[in-house]
């Protein structure tokens, strides 16, 4: 099993992009961690919400909905400025494998302050249909998000 990591700062209404994407698309991917850490921990307050999608989104925003075909994961996470206040980090994944760049959004409904986040993929080695279904799944999630 190949882990491939990504890491980054994403600002307060942002949006980055993970580039996965091949020529030929016989290489997918799955989502094995998520994990989020404040900018600057026990100084910044933060109530942050970071998502995974499939496409890229159009409107960035703290709402978290699980009907929807593209979310990929979610990781709430709270950060007070006192150490009498803990971190608390909630994290699910779907186990969707695709094979198409990816868009981290974030939002902090507290403050406007940047977070960090660590992603690990597994690499899938597609056959010919696998690589067909995840490529066809991918078209079509990016036809139902409409801007």
């Amino acid at each position: 099993m190949t882990i491939k990591t990504f890491r980054g700062l994403v600002v307060d209404g942002g949006q980055d992009t993970v580039s996965l994407h091949t020529n030929d698309g016989s290489m997918g991917y799955r989502i094995v961690k998520l994990q989020v850490i404040n900018y600057a921990p026990g100084v910044n307050t933060i109530e942050g919400t970071v998502k995974i999608y499939s496409v890229e989104q159009s409107s960035i925003t703290a709402l978290v909905d699980f009907s929807d075909p593209t979310l990929l994961g979610v990781a709430y996470y709270v950060d007070a400025n006192s150490t009498a206040n803990t971190q608390t980090q909630h994290v699910i994944f779907d186990q969707a494998i695709f094979n198409q760049d990816i868009f981290i959004t974030y939002v902090d409904t507290d403050n406007s302050n940047p977070l960090n986040y660590y992603i690990e993929l597994e690499q899938v080695k597609l056959d010919l249909n696998e690589n067909t279904v995840a490529t066809l799944k991918d078209l079509r999630d990016e036809t139902l998000v409409l801007p």
